[in-house]
């Protein structure tokens, strides 16, 4: 250390000399430098760098990692160690898995650098008081028949992920089945940010979408994102999944779409509570408790309505025929109504079919002219 210090060794020659690595020379020397500064230098030791703690890794970590780095697409390092994490117990990091993958011969071709992003706003203060919302078309199932739509929830305030659920594709009575389950497990949010789909969006002055007439009933408003990037967050982890889901899938070989939401649930609950966020320094969970126990809830209960599974239907208004009945499903049925009177048709996410005589309303109650399930 001394003669580093007057220059007659170089960092590297000394490196060797000690035989440690020259970042650790490095760490040794700054310890030196204290000890010089107290006048110490005598009675100096270098401290012991403690060895390899590394723990050894679970029995099959290795063959999961190896699996999930072959398969195509291959998964990033930082799935990887998700898994392992979520499977085993086992907490990992990404470079320990980078590590071993280059010892291995199966390192993952680097991604190209992301485009630069917009300005990031910052987030609401309350759980519930703004949850981004979005769907997002991508090959999520191996194969070339695997294009699905993925309908994903975010809070704002938290990062927490409440809902996502893939579907075959993006329908009116996708959104109806996927809002009011995660409403009645979470809760009631303030108000939804979307673009400026047909589902939420119409071009007549103060007329609403279906879809929106239902949030509205509940009290749940919609806000309109300018630009795709102007809710950022939902597109960040739409990319988020994408890097992630379609290799699971693919190593696991999963081709069908209730599976798919199986392993995608597991996911997400892992991500809110054991996956540190960059931004926020804990996990979401941890965020989304932390402004609960601070009283910073928006949410509200799903409440007890007896219109609640009507206003989650796809509505249509018909008319009593001629001959007293109206189309349900593959027959017609005979209605206790006179000729033309209009009632309405709720066809419901699970494919049953009910006829109300009226449609939802406050301070009513719903009047059931008749049901038709649509498996016996």
């Amino acid at each position: 250390m001394a003669q580093f210090r007057q220059r007659l060794l170089s960092a590297a020659e000394a490196a060797a000399q000690l035989q440690v690595s020259r970042r650790w020379f490095y760490t040794l020397f700054s310890d030196y430098l204290r000890a010089v500064a107290g006048r110490r230098t005598q009675c100096w030791q270098p401290g012991r760098s403690g060895g390899n703690r590394r723990a050894a890794w679970p029995t099959g970590a290795a063959a999961l990692v190896r699996k999930l780095l072959r398969a195509d697409p291959p998964a990033s390092y930082s799935f990887a160690a998700s898994e392992v994490h979520r499977r085993y117990d086992h907490p990992l990091d990404r470079a320990t898995v980078r590590r071993w993958a280059i010892r291995q011969r199966l390192e993952v071709a680097r991604r190209p650098p992301p485009r630069p992003g917009s300005p990031r706003r910052w987030q609401l203060q309350q759980i519930g008081a703004l949850w981004q919302y979005d769907a997002s078309p991508h090959r999520w199932l191996p194969g070339d028949a695997g294009v699905c739509s993925l309908l994903e929830l975010i809070d704002d305030c938290s990062r927490v992920l409440p809902g996502a659920q893939l579907y075959p594709r993006e329908t009116l009575l996708a959104h109806l089945e996927f809002l009011p389950a995660v409403f009645q497990e979470v809760g009631l949010p303030l108000c939804l940010y979307v673009d400026d789909h047909r589902f939420f969006f119409t071009h007549t002055p103060e007329a609403l979408t279906q879809l929106a007439a239902a949030l509205k009933f509940y009290e749940v408003s919609l806000r309109y994102a300018p630009t795709p990037q102007a809710k950022g967050k939902i597109e960040r982890a739409h990319q988020f999944w994408q890097k992630r889901l379609p290799s699971l899938l693919a190593a696991e070989e999963v081709h069908a779409l209730a599976r798919a939401n199986e392993l995608l649930d597991q996911l997400r609950r892992h991500h809110n509570r054991h996956e540190r966020h960059r931004e926020l320094g804990m996990t979401p969970q941890a965020a989304w408790e932390a402004a609960r126990r601070a009283k910073r809830s928006a949410l509200r209960a799903p409440p007890r309505c007896p219109w609640w599974p009507y206003v989650w239907s796809l509505r249509t208004v018909v008319k009593v025929g001629s001959d007293g009945r109206i189309s349900v499903g593959p027959q017609r049925v005979i209605l206790r109504r006179p000729v033309g009177t209009r009632v309405v048709r709720c066809q419901h996410p699970n494919g049953d079919i009910t006829v109300l005589a009226e449609p939802p309303a406050h301070g009513k109650r719903p009047e059931v002219l008749f049901h038709w399930p649509a498996s016996p």
